[in-house]
């Protein structure tokens, strides 16, 4: 069956149920601190430790059962695709290990300094640089291309222009915003490269000059502080959490005697540490 076809997700999980239930025994068997997600043909190997050593031992052992019981289930490891990445709170430089996997028949793998899954993109350290400025970066380049839109008489207008930028641009940009805009999360660098970007959006929406107050610019250009924008669409994710059925995934990772606290980001504080603490379990 061809990926598109509506009952190929359906035939993979029922196939790969069994594959997971016996390499979480084995896993459990060894005492080998592992979580496993499965994404259909992408799989992910989650250990944590305080030792880059021992956390490479238990990656190699969980790798090495993985593979030969995939195997056995008729399926085809491919090792040059398999990466390896560490998130540390160390500060300053550090020599990561290498994960040797030569013995059954991979290579070495080096740590990644950043690692994109899903369309984000990781840091060692979680401080999601490298995603807003890739997004901003690619958000930029959709504004400039907009330059080219409407008739060479008239072009576009104001408030299509606006638009624009509500439709197409800050969806890109905002991707995965859950991410990292939370309660007491470090935000100057990436608010301030996203003001940046507004800013510059401002100035082509009006055609003002470089150097206009962005403040002024923002108000008159009609688009709301990019920070403010965040909350809102912050407060509406909390509250569409909360408007989900009753068996739905996401509201099984919260407690069914939360109360809802009056504050915004004490709000959001505490859906947050709800979840944190039902996947840490």
């Amino acid at each position: 069956m061809g990926q598109e076809l509506a009952l190929s997700p359906i035939l993979s999980a029922l196939y790969l149920l069994p594959f997971l239930h016996i390499l979480e025994k084995y896993l459990k068997n060894l005492d080998l601190k592992i979580s496993i997600l499965s994404f259909v043909d992408n799989g992910l190997l989650i250990s944590q430790s305080k030792s880059f050593n021992l956390f490479n031992a238990c990656l190699f052992s969980s790798y090495n059962i993985a593979s030969k019981l995939l195997s056995k289930f008729g399926f085809l490891v491919e090792h040059l695709n398999t990466e390896v990445f560490h998130f540390s709170r160390l500060h300053g430089n550090f020599n990561l290990p290498l994960l040797d996997l030569s013995s059954i028949g991979s290579s070495s793998l080096v740590p990644n300094d950043t690692w994109q899954y899903l369309g984000f993109i990781f840091n060692r350290k979680l401080s999601f640089r490298q995603h807003i400025d890739f997004y901003s970066n690619k958000a930029i380049s959709m504004v400039k291309c907009m330059k080219i839109l409407g008739n060479s008489t008239r072009g576009l207008n104001q408030l299509q222009k606006c638009l624009l930028y509500r439709s197409c641009v800050l969806p890109i940009v905002l991707y995965g915003f859950q991410l990292w805009f939370y309660y007491k999360a470090p935000l100057s660098y990436l608010l301030k490269t996203l003001g940046k970007l507004q800013r510059r959006v401002a100035t082509w929406i009006l055609g003002a000059f470089k150097k206009s107050p962005s403040y002024s610019i923002k108000t008159i250009a009609g688009l709301i502080l990019i920070h403010l924008h965040l909350q809102k669409l912050s407060r509406r994710s909390q509250l569409r959490a909360h408007s989900l059925p009753a068996n739905h995934i996401l509201r099984s990772l919260m407690s069914d005697n939360s109360i809802i606290p009056n504050s915004t980001s004490h709000l959001h504080h505490h859906l947050y540490s709800m979840s944190l603490n039902s996947l840490t379990k």
